[in-house]
Order: structure tokens, then C-alpha cells, then sequence
């Protein structure tokens, strides 16, 4: 987890790092976020949560609880409602479109455990690309 906030520090142009493993108490029961950012241009809260091997339906809800209880209370007057993103070993594509987790405020992305040859590399970012364009295009039709 170290690393990652490292790295979204890194690349991630105007992101500040709020909190590691944040606390939140709902009923009683600790709830432990993996990582809080704050990005200044967007003006919100980022909820980030890593997630060993494959999406599953219930890391929405998951989410969804942090993303409240942030927006309750940690939001400061000025701010828009945090946002939330799911980093897994493995997506699951047709759940993430079923949930219409954009709707909430929550994305999901694919992690690498390792490094891909350039050409492997170059193969996912066009096949990326694609899926991004023809999710534009459905959004446009709609």
C-alpha cells in the first residue's frame, strides 16, 4: 500500500495524501479504508480501495458505506462528494456495467502484479482505448 500511495503521489497531479488505513466506526463495527486522498482540483475526497484478486459485487457496497460515511463526515463545506475507486487484480467487466457504478461515484480499475512486454502493453492500452471510446459513444446515444 506504501508504494501505491507512493505512486498516485507521483503521477497524480494534485493529489494529497490525507490517510492511510482510515477509520470509520458505523454501528459499533471499524471499518478500515485502505487509502484517503485529497485531489485539490476536483476539490473531493478519493477513497481508494486494493483488493487482492477479482472484482466482486460486494466491494460496491463496501464503497458505497465509506463513500457516506466520508460524505457525512469528513466533507468540508466547499468540497463535492468523494469519489471512489476499487483497484483489483482482476475486473470483472459486465458487473461493473451492471452496477452502473459511475452512477455512485465509484470506478473500478485492473492492477498488474507485474510488468507486461511492450508489445503486451501496447495491446492492452489500445484495447483500453477502444472499450473507452465505445463508452463515450453509448453515453452520447443515451
Amino acid at each position: 500500500m506504501k508504494e501505491l500511495e507512493k505512486f498516485i503521489l507521483e503521477i497524480g497531479k494534485g493529489f494529497a495524501f490525507i490517510e492511510r488505513q482510515k477509520r470509520m466506526i458505523v454501528d459499533g463495527e471499524d471499518y478500515y479504508l485502505d487509502l484517503l486522498f485529497y485531489h485539490r482540483k476536483l476539490k473531493r475526497l478519493v477513497a481508494i480501495e486494493l483488493k487482492i484478486g477479482k472484482f466482486q459485487a460486494k466491494h460496491k457496497g463496501q464503497m458505497e458505506l465509506y463513500l457516506k460515511w466520508l460524505n457525512k463526515n469528513e466533507r468540508q463545506e466547499g468540497e463535492n462528494s468523494p469519489v471512489g475507486l476499487i483497484l483489483c487484480a482482476e475486473t470483472s467487466k459486465e458487473q461493473v456495467e451492471l452496477l452502473e457504478m459511475h452512477k455512485d461515484g465509484i470506478m473500478v480499475a485492473e492492477y498488474l502484479t507485474e510488468l507486461p512486454s511492450k508489445n503486451e502493453l501496447e495491446k492492452k492500452l489500445h484495447k483500453a482505448y477502444i472499450e473507452a471510446k465505445e463508452v463515450l459513444e453509448k453515453r452520447k446515444l443515451l
